[in-house]
């Protein structure tokens, strides 16, 4: 099995390849890489220094350190350079059937013993080993690029994988430093399947003229502590990648509707305004300046945190004749039916000190100039958005856990492993089945409820999961 003295094959000198390469060699391991031509190697070279010399001068390593782990890396266009090595990880091109052919030349080439590994991000591992040798042998290894930055690997097990061989890999990329997750070969495994919403539910949010793209980035920021907006985002992952990975978990899981691609990001790309790349995506490029988001008021310099304490706490406060409450999935209007009275119904937020806006939308104008009001008192900037079945944040992360419990419900991973990919591959401020927790089960199934009905579309009803786990909250 696998050990700190097995000796590494990449397969790819580009960025991941290159990327996982220094992760390797970093942890001790004498590395092999492999591409076709000379200019590749160089590029790969070039990178793995780069990547050193950064640690260079943040003194993270020495001088020396550094030659030593250069030293470690030998670089060869001959697969047969790869006979000693114990462990081959492949990271080239998204193509099953290169890839099939380039296992065909690394299983000649590698003892049988050896562990062949894909860096696959959304290909079966069980089909990329069908009709191999010994498919047993095969696995999964996922990488986040940056690999080096980077902390998750989705360590993964296809369907004739040693489970031992699984064991042994998650412990090796421990020692390597690696924050590793165990995962069942599934379309997107953890990440890639979990964080769809993230992308389809802000994309949608901007097709219903919720707000515009700066605003509603804006609130995934302010109000949950994301990093990145699901705009901002997209443009420096790049749409073409964004889209095809929606399509591909789509396609793959036969038209599951909770990943249903977008059609404005299709058309999108459809204009080759695919992001940073193009100069153009969601936002130009073309200066320096990133649109501002729209506030419908600004904060008071004198505002009382004590409000907001009280509205996060009691749920609801009437405030100026009109009831001001926390978003339960239901829209203003709905809740304003039913109670004859104007309401405004505020987003999620986290962190009552941290955010510097609250959303809102409300159900008629008055209740829009008390929502106005009361968030002027609380002292944040006020941001009116369209009013929708669980508003734009709220409903975001309601799905995301839906999707989480849904890969619990499959035996992808379990709830732990998914909380911890979600904050470690796509540095997610919580995990969501943390989330749900926090909010409670029972709140997150009625939200989840009524966003379908008031949408009238399968795709937000809580899976089983969800309703078991709510239901026994509930004993």
């Amino acid at each position: 099995m696998l050990n700190r003295d097995v000796i590494v094959g990449v397969c790819g000198a580009g960025a991941m390849g290159a990327g996982i390469a220094q992760v390797a060699a970093q942890a001790g391991h004498r590395v092999i890489v492999l591409d076709r031509a000379d200019d590749a190697l160089a590029r790969g070279r070039a990178a793995l220094a780069k990547g050193l010399g950064a640690l260079v001068k943040r003194g993270r390593i020495t001088e020396g350190e550094s030659e030593a782990i250069a030293a470690r890396c030998s670089w060869t266009l001959d697969v047969a350079d790869f006979g000693p090595a114990g462990l081959v990880i492949e990271a080239i091109v998204e193509n099953p059937e290169i890839k099939r052919a380039l296992f065909q030349q690394v299983e000649d080439a590698v003892a049988d013993e050896a562990v062949i590994a894909t860096n696959t991000s959304s290909l079966s591992v069980t089909a990329l080993a069908s009709g191999r040798k010994n498919p047993s042998r095969y696995m999964g290894l996922h990488f986040f690029n940056p690999a080096p930055i980077m902390k998750l690997v989705e360590v993964i097990s296809g369907a004739e994988t040693d489970p031992s061989l699984a064991c042994s890999a998650l412990d090796l990329m421990k020692s390597w430093g690696k924050t590793a997750v165990m995962a069942r070969d599934a379309p997107g495994f953890i990440v890639n399947r979990v964080a769809r919403p993230y992308y389809g539910e802000g994309w949608r949010a901007l097709e219903e003229g919720a707000g515009d793209a700066a605003t509603l980035d804006f609130l995934y920021c302010d109000l949950a502590g994301f990093r990145m907006g699901p705009f901002e985002l997209g443009d420096l992952i790049g749409h073409d990648i964004n889209v095809a990975a929606a399509k591909s978990v789509f396609g793959a899981y036969f038209g599951r509707t909770r990943f249903t691609p977008s059609l404005m990001q299709s058309s999108l790309v459809d204009a080759g305004r695919l992001g940073r790349k193009s100069g153009a995506g969601v936002f130009d490029y073309a200066g320096d300046e990133k649109p501002a988001p729209v506030f419908a008021a600004r904060a008071r310099a004198n505002g009382d945190n004590r409000l907001l304490q009280k509205l996060i706490g009691e749920g609801a406060v009437e405030y100026e004749g009109a009831r001001i409450m926390r978003c339960d999935g239901r829209t203003a209007l709905n809740v304003a039916a039913k109670t004859g009275a104007g309401v405004a119904v505020v987003d999620f937020i986290r962190d009552r000190a941290a955010a510097t806006a609250i959303a809102f939308a409300a159900s008629d104008e008055k209740a829009d100039a008390a929502a106005l009001s009361f968030i002027s008192a609380c002292g944040k900037d006020a941001v009116r958005i369209k009013d929708r079945a669980g508003l734009v944040v709220y409903r975001t992360l309601l799905q995301l856990a839906n999707c989480a419990a849904d890969a619990i419900r499959d035996q992808v991973a379990s709830p732990e492993a998914i909380d911890i990919a979600m904050t470690n591959g796509v540095n997610y401020p919580f995990g969501p089945i943390a989330f749900a927790r926090a909010a409670g089960f029972e709140r997150v199934v009625s939200a989840l409820d009524a966003i379908a009905d008031e949408c009238g579309e399968a795709m937000y009803r809580p899976g089983e999961w969800l309703r078991a786990r709510a239901r026994r909250d509930l004993l």
